[in-house]
């Protein structure tokens, strides 16, 4: 009799202990969710998704070739967490362009594969600016071409754009041309004609050859 009250109390004893663990499990559970609902609902849901896609530019010795799409802007937030100069993201393209073909030229260089930009056939498309719906195709290409010597080639690649605005290329070509480091040979700048697209993208691009070249 004694050990049939036992085994009935013990059975008791586990169930009870057993009730207990699962109320703590449902409460921990409940609580996580609690909390991740105030995510979704303050502050962080506020914070606005940009959407886009930066090619990295292909470059071959014949130029260099790339697309952005995506957003036109973003606030100043993700310009600094993606080191843009402003919150043009598309404009920002440019820059990265300029990277790259400065970044070839120099390769070809000490190839001796003497190359400079061929102003007259760049060529920039621009689809989607400010048409309202926050989406931009932005793409532009860079020829190459062959010089017959080291003094012709070039090293350096930049622009002075404006992203629906005329560019301000006095104040480029003297940023370039007064760095602390002299990297410019000669102070000799060359400068593009103005290159356009029907929907207000504006860019000079501009050349050089490097004082350590």
């Amino acid at each position: 009799m004694v050990s049939r009250t036992y085994f009935v109390a013990l059975i008791f004893l586990i169930s009870f202990l057993f009730s207990c663990n699962g109320n703590k499990s449902k409460s921990k559970k409940s609580s996580f969710q609690s909390h991740s609902s105030e995510i979704r609902q303050g502050k962080l849901s506020k914070a606005p998704v940009f959407n886009y896609q930066i090619d990295t530019p292909i470059c071959t010795e014949n130029g260099c070739t790339g697309k952005y799409a995506g957003v036109e802007f973003v606030n100043e937030e993700h310009q600094f967490k993606l080191g843009l100069t402003g919150t043009d993201i598309a404009h920002n393209y440019s820059n990265l362009m300029c990277k790259y073909v400065g970044r070839k030229l120099k390769q070809l260089y000490r190839e001796g594969k003497y190359s400079k930009v061929d102003f007259r056939t760049i060529k920039m498309t621009t689809k989607g600016m400010d048409d309202g719906d926050d989406y931009v195709e932005y793409t532009v290409s860079i020829p190459f071409k062959r010089v017959d010597n080291a003094s012709q080639a070039m090293t350096g690649f930049d622009h002075s754009g404006g992203w629906g605005h005329p560019p301000e290329i006095d104040k480029r070509k003297y940023q370039l041309l007064h760095t602390k480091r002299k990297i410019i040979k000669n102070n000799k700048l060359y400068v593009s004609a103005l290159k356009t697209t029907p929907e207000g993208l504006q860019e000079y691009w501009i050349q050089w050859k490097h004082a350590d070249y």
